[in-house]
């Protein structure tokens, strides 16, 4: 397995993490596909998703896969009155990653980050390392120091 920038960064910092590899589908990008395909239950593997604000250009929201966002909890969360999701085809240019492979750690922009508070009832979850098929499962508390990330509610319920 190649060491990504997600794994160097994570090193860098001393944070412990173990790396995951499986075989992604380019048909079937989900988060859901690639819990089963680690063998994880989809509430411990987390997705990166990026939305533009009214009043903060962006931010990022990390979430469990299974679930969807709550846009008005993510937009109080951000300093915002309303947030959208961004374009796919805004991803790339703003992250440096690509969608199915976007990691909270090491974005090229430093954006407010949150993290689904939920995260913290397990002892390790599962991020993107920045590549398609390749995970990193880290305590919750490590990624939010990696990400500069803060626990939020942002799920619908």
């Amino acid at each position: 397995m190649a060491t990504t920038n997600v794994m160097r960064i994570l090193e860098k910092l001393g944070i412990p993490f173990t790396s995951r590899e499986y075989a992604y589908d380019e048909d079937d990008l989900s988060g859901v596909h690639a819990a089963e395909a680690l063998g994880l239950p989809p509430e411990q593997v987390f997705k990166t998703l990026v939305a533009a604000g009214d009043k903060t250009p962006h931010c990022v929201f990390i979430i469990p896969v299974a679930e969807e966002l709550d846009l008005k909890k993510c937009a109080a969360a951000g300093g915002n009155k309303r947030v959208e999701l961004i374009h796919v085809r805004e991803l790339q240019p703003l992250t440096g990653y690509i969608r199915g492979g976007c990691s909270p750690i090491g974005m090229k922009k430093k954006l407010p980050t949150f993290l689904d508070e939920t995260a913290l009832l397990f002892d390790f979850i599962s991020v993107s390392a920045g590549q398609r098929g390749v995970q990193v499962c880290l305590s919750p508390d490590d990624l939010m120091r990696a990400a500069d990330a803060k626990a939020a509610d942002l799920i619908r319920y």
